[in-house]
Formats: structure tokens, sequence, C-alpha cells
């Protein structure tokens, strides 16, 4: 992974020939928006209950994330696998301090209005507060992606995947971006890892198929 991000990143800091910006793909990839962060709701889909994340036995809390994510990939139908997604997207928002959760609210609202450099001064300090917070990389990663500083986005997920290899949302931002540069066959592998963790991605499903059969027109 870091050596596949470095090249990226070396990609990103040579000049094209004759052009000047990253090709844009048009509608069949969905970047990131400002509706990525909506603040999670504190009640769960169809059962109701509040999610509780014991922070002071992480073991306990890992054993739980364990068994999230495998009930997730065998999930049986869209609803339930939205509800198992939802209760690990509560985990990874939790980061057991009142001072980050205050700054990621903060950071949220200022992208909802159109903010991002307002946004990226409060998700600049979580990480300095909690370096250990998959969560705030990620989101800086994607307030990155939405000012088009790739190079940055690529970094921030590249420390979001070493805390959590499984968040799919940073898997997503990495295989868009690869797509976007050009790296299509490391773009599917990356979008398939996401679809294995959470197999309810539309996106990454539309995109595996689009991919895929760029590879077999290649190949024909």
């Amino acid at each position: 992974m870091r050596i596949f991000v470095f090249a990226l990143l070396y990609m990103l800091s040579v000049p094209l020939a004759g052009a000047q910006t990253v090709p844009d793909l048009g509608p069949e990839v969905e970047p990131p928006s400002a509706e990525d962060f909506n603040p999670l709701p504190e009640e769960l889909p169809e059962e109701g209950g509040k999610v509780v994340v014991d922070e002071t036995d992480p073991d306990a809390e890992k054993s739980r994330l364990e068994q999230l994510y495998s009930d997730l990939a065998e999930a049986k139908s869209p609803k339930s696998a939205e509800r198992i997604a939802r209760e690990i997207q509560m985990i990874w928002m939790a980061s057991g301090s009142d001072t980050v959760d205050v700054l990621m609210s903060r950071a949220g609202k200022a992208i909802q209005s159109e903010d991002p450099a307002l946004a990226l001064d409060f998700l600049d300090v979580v990480v300095i507060l909690k370096p250990s917070y998959a969560e705030g990389w990620n989101r800086r990663a994607t307030v990155h992606y939405m000012r088009e500083d790739f190079g940055k986005s690529l970094v921030d997920i590249e420390r979001t995947l070493a805390l959590e290899p499984r968040h799919w949302g940073a898997l997503s931002g990495l295989a868009i971006i690869q797509r976007r540069l050009g790296f299509e066959d490391d773009a599917l592998d990356t979008f398939r890892k996401a679809l294995d963790v959470n197999p309810g991605l539309e996106n990454a499903a539309k995109a595996i198929v689009d991919l895929e059969k760029n590879a077999e027109g290649e190949g024909a």
C-alpha cells in the first residue's frame, strides 16, 4: 500500500503533458459530497437500539467490530446490511474525546455550508489531538478530495487504512482516485476489496462492472 501511494503521489507531482488537470470520468464514479458528512443517527434502523461503545475495554470493542464485519459480509438482506454497516460507522465515529467529537461535528457543518477550508482547520486539529482516530483521517481525506487535492487525500487515506484496513469508505476513495489517474486494474482490485467488506456498496458494484467491461474491451 505505501509503495503504491508513493507512486500515485509521484504521478500527481509531475505535470501531465498537454494537460493541467486530472481527467474527469463523468457520472460513472460518484465522488464524496457534503452528504458524507451528515451526522449518523443515534437510533439504528429497525431495531431502534442505541449503539453502546465501551471505551474502557478496547478488546471488547475490537471483538464487537470483528463480529459486525463478519455479519455484514454475510447479511441476508439490504436492510440488515444497512443496519450493520451503520452500527460499524457509529463505532468508527466514537473518538473517546468530547473535544474531538465537537470538532468533527463542526467540520461536518462547515462542509455542509460549503466551507471546506474551515472544515480542514477543524480536522487538522482532530488528527493532532487524536492521531489514532481513523475517522479523523478519513474525513480529512474526503475534504482534500472534494478540493481536488488528490495527493493530500492519498496520504490521509493511507493513514486511515493503516488504522482500519476494512474502512470501506477509505477503500472506495482510494479506488476512485486510482481510476481517475488511469490505474484501472488497481482501482478494480480496490473496489473489490471494499465490496468484500461491505457487499451493500452499490457504487462500488457498479464501478466494478464498468471496469470489468473496459478490461474485456481492451483484451478483445
